[in-house]
């Protein structure tokens, strides 16, 4: 087995990349949300090849691929009709990660350093236990959208979602 095949095992043995009921709830109301919007194209769990960047520099292990739980690119990018991308060269305008029950923060925000460096404009951490948002614009700074809000707003991307509907409200 390769070393990113074992991290990835470990990781799920650990109990700590395993997706939960709510991750994969808010993880499709986000991509059906954003489907609507006519600008971008969503996508879940796609592989973003990294393999260009040393991610050690962030305390990441990953040297191949890093894969957010939603992203988006311009609508120009969709399906292809000519070959299927294993991992996309070309990396999304926004990467959103939805924490798991048993996962770090620290471990997020560490591949928000790495988004950030290969030119995403916005990330989002999304906390389901929460019910709440925090949107980056920057690696160290973040606007917090809870139910108490009726929106959550990324003033970068120009993205206005109703807070409820990604939470089932």
């Amino acid at each position: 087995m390769n070393d990113l095949a074992e991290e990835t095992q470990e990781a799920y043995d650990e109990g700590q990349k395993m997706p939960s009921r709510n991750h994969s709830f808010v993880q499709t109301r986000l991509a059906g949300l954003l489907l609507n919007d006519d600008r971008f194209t969503p996508f879940v769990e796609l592989s973003l090849d990294v393999s260009q960047i040393d991610l050690s520099q962030f305390g990441l292990k990953i040297k191949e691929e890093i894969i957010p739980d939603v992203c988006i690119y311009p609508n120009s990018i969709g399906f292809n009709d000519e070959d299927d991308d294993l991992k996309m060269q070309e990396m999304p305008l926004l990467a959103i990660e939805i924490i798991l029950p048993k996962q770090a923060f620290s471990d997020i925000l560490a591949k928000f350093k790495a988004y950030f460096s290969l030119g995403m404009k916005s990330c989002w951490l999304v906390m389901p236990m929460f019910k709440s948002i925090a949107v980056y614009s920057q690696a160290h700074k973040s606007t917090m959208f809870d139910l108490g809000d009726t929106e959550v707003i990324d003033k970068v991307m120009d993205i206005h979602l109703p807070i409820d509907k990604i939470f089932g409200q």
